[in-house]
């Protein structure tokens, strides 16, 4: 796998894990983002809303 599919991948894993630690159930609305701090380095940003779901009624 290419470097970028890692990052990106390893971004979206550490995203879940940190809304399940806070009780989300699920994330939605996700982008990513991705920006050359410097040469040779670049940020990877993942983001979204994590929500709680409960069963109506």
């Amino acid at each position: 796998m290419a470097l970028w599919g890692h990052t990106r991948g390893e971004t979206f894993e550490l995203m879940l894990r940190h809304a399940a630690e806070h009780g989300a159930h699920a994330v939605v609305a996700t982008r990513y983002e991705a920006s050359d701090a410097v040469e040779g380095v670049t940020d990877v940003l993942a983001d979204g809303t994590a929500v709680m779901v409960k069963p109506l009624g």
